[in-house]
């Protein structure tokens, strides 16, 4: 954009914008300050009208037959050098996308329909070959309200079942082995960032070095937090990194981190001098020097560290996130202490991260009373 803002868009054969789709796109952008969501939505658009156009339909009458395109979806690879494979799935075919990446697209696709009824760019019947009318009585009794009434809503007509992911943390073993398979001290930081501070992919790559502060009292600098810490801000970025936390917090920082950003800041000068991007992680071994690292460059380099130290599965940044708030709460960390290291404001959104170890829990088990007065383990009652 002409002020330097950034969005996602959609092009056609012609390398023309698909108006409909860029309106839609921009919408998001602006209208809802999602940034981060029109890469996927764009991506989701663009094989849809793909789709519809290679078979004949318009985008707005192929809406009636989502369930073709759901298979086109599951069974065709992305195109190579431009060119679409030719669909034939049969008996023993290989998926080329999973029930959770058809499920996004659906949604993107799904967003722009609605949009377009909205903007009179698509009729209304679409509505109906895409939604139908439910009420809340098929809701769990805790979403129905208190009053008791009967609510309607739109419920998607096409959706697959997503398999269920098991939720794991990363082993303090495994953070150990990824930070000691590190060649550089850039890298052994970034495993910190993530396995100690809790940081996603994202807000690591969108640190500033002004973001850090390393001295036990920071009040000069504006920083009324006390002790080392790492301010996590969400703002646009050049290279795609994104905040998921709507609004600023502060990371505090222990010896450990505060050590390898030493051992960083002195591998920076040596390869790259003064000056350069305020970006903290910058590209050190490879051009372009000195230009920040994306989040796709962070998780493909955690991918890397897990191959180089032998682990037996990938250990992503996500998981990282969640063996810091798990060992804060093993630790004695009340649950607020746990919020405030997540950077969270609810404590009801540390339910997914924090997995308490399993010694722990059987320990706080054998700590029960046994009501029949049957001594325990370690002979109590």
């Amino acid at each position: 954009m002409p002020s330097g803002q950034r969005y996602w868009t959609v092009l056609d054969d012609d390398l023309e914008v698909v108006p409909v789709a860029d309106q839609w796109l921009r919408h998001l952008r602006f209208g809802r300050d999602r940034a981060e969501l029109t890469r996927a939505y764009a991506g989701g658009v663009a094989l849809y009208l793909r789709w519809s156009g290679s078979t004949g339909r318009t985008w707005t009458e192929a809406a009636r037959d989502l369930g073709l395109f759901m298979v086109w979806l599951k069974y065709t690879p992305a195109p190579r050098d431009g060119v679409v494979p030719v669909l034939r799935p049969g008996p023993g075919a290989s998926p080329a996308r999973g029930e959770r990446r058809i499920n996004r697209v659906l949604v993107a696709v799904r967003g722009l329909l609605a949009y377009a009824v909205s903007m009179g760019e698509a009729p209304r019947s679409v509505l109906g070959q895409i939604y139908e009318l439910a009420d809340s009585r098929d809701l769990p009794a805790e979403a129905q309200g208190e009053d008791g009434g009967v609510f309607y809503r739109l419920r998607p007509l096409h959706s697959l079942r997503e398999p269920q992911t098991p939720v794991d943390r990363a082993t303090d073993a495994e953070l150990v082995a990824m930070f000691t398979a590190g060649r550089n001290a850039r890298d052994r930081l970034i495993v910190l960032l993530v396995g100690r501070v809790g940081l996603r992919r994202g807000q690591v790559a969108g640190l500033r070095r002004s973001d850090v502060h390393l001295l036990p009292d920071s009040r000069a600098l504006g920083c009324d937090y006390p002790g080392a810490d790492v301010h996590v801000r969400r703002r646009e970025n050049v290279n795609g990194a994104w905040s998921k936390s709507r609004h600023d917090w502060v990371a505090p920082l222990d010896f450990l981190v505060v050590s390898a950003f030493d051992l960083y800041y002195e591998e920076g000068h040596r390869r790259l001098g003064v000056g350069g991007s305020d970006f903290l992680l910058v590209n050190l071994f490879r051009a372009p020097l000195g230009e920040p690292m994306s989040p796709e460059a962070i998780g493909e380099l955690l991918e890397r560290l897990c191959a180089r130290a032998g682990l037996d599965r990938r250990v992503g940044a996500h998981m990282g996130r969640r063996a810091v708030a798990s060992n804060a709460a093993d630790a004695g960390g009340a649950p607020d202490e746990v919020m405030a290291v997540l950077g969270q404001k609810s404590l009801d959104s540390q339910g997914p991260y924090v997995l308490p170890d399993p010694k722990r829990v059987r320990a706080a088990v054998q700590r029960v009373p046994s009501p029949l007065g049957v001594p325990g383990p370690e002979g109590g009652r």
